[in-house]
């Protein structure tokens, strides 16, 4: 198999072993690893190149998967039993993959636009962040679940599924359909399931062509816009300073974060 093949299946293991974490989108992983606006053009251009996008998408999903089966449910194990260092970890992968997104955003010198745009993207998350939860759940209700409103809601999820740093099950929760999804999830049921599916895809599909526009015609600021939505998406993650033992070792993990992620994103 090829480098490059190889290299897009090993980015899509950390992308499917690290989108379980707690406050680490899939997103925001695949951004700071610098495949974000590869996957959004395979998706958004599917038609256009068959072949490409669909053997990106299959070597990544491949990644994802495996990622995901070996790498998840460890993860989570450390994070239960180092909680600080482990966060300090992704909190310096984070850190890694700024400059990669500057890059991207073609920002060559300091202006006054670069902040501003950053702080659209923290405002949103934060904004996502603080609705309250079932703000739409009378609505829904109301409607009895239809396949219109659940199709409603898949596009709207969709949009959190494309963007990093916003919080998929969160937008569930605040729609009022979370507690009815995993219902749904582990029974099958797909009354439910399949208009919200269709929704779902169909969400995707208008999200990824307008970002893969808004990537082409304005880099800058919608680089920088997403780049507020990955720093504003790891404040769940901080931990607060560490004391004690736990400062050298935490140091240690943000350091070990960064230069995998800094050293992972430089290739391919």
């Amino acid at each position: 198999m090829k480098n490059s093949s190889m290299i897009i299946i090993l980015k899509g293991m950390v992308v499917g072993g690290t989108m379980l974490v707690p406050g680490v989108s899939g997103g925001s992983m695949a951004m700071i690893l610098g495949i974000y606006d590869r996957l959004v053009s395979s998706v958004s251009s599917f038609m256009k190149h068959k072949r490409e996008s669909l053997t990106f998408l299959a070597l990544f999903c491949l990644g994802g998967g495996l990622g995901m089966i070996l790498f998840a449910r460890p993860l989570l194990g450390l994070i239960e039993r180092f909680p600080m260092p482990m966060m300090y970890f992704f909190l310096g992968a984070v850190a890694g993959g700024v400059p990669v997104i500057l890059k991207e955003a073609r920002v060559s010198a300091f202006s006054w636009s670069v902040p501003v745009w950053i702080a659209v993207g923290l405002a949103a998350v934060f904004a996502v962040g603080h609705l309250p939860s079932g703000l739409f759940q009378s609505e829904m209700e109301a409607g009895a679940a239809s396949a219109l409103s659940l199709a409603g809601a898949g596009v709207v999820a969709a949009a959190a599924l494309v963007l990093p740093g916003i919080s998929v099950s969160y937008l569930f929760l605040v729609m009022g359909l979370y507690d009815e999804l995993m219902r749904a999830i582990s029974g099958l049921y797909l009354p439910f399931l399949l208009p919200l599916g269709i929704g779902l895809m169909a969400g995707v599909v208008l999200t990824t062509k307008i970002l893969e526009k808004a990537m082409t015609r304005y880099p800058q600021p919608t680089y920088l816009i997403i780049l507020g939505f990955v720093l504003g998406s790891m404040a769940e993650v901080f931990p607060g300073i560490p004391s004690g033992m736990e400062f050298p070792v935490s140091a240690a993990a943000l350091a070990a974060g960064f230069f995998a992620i800094f050293f992972l994103s430089k290739q391919g």
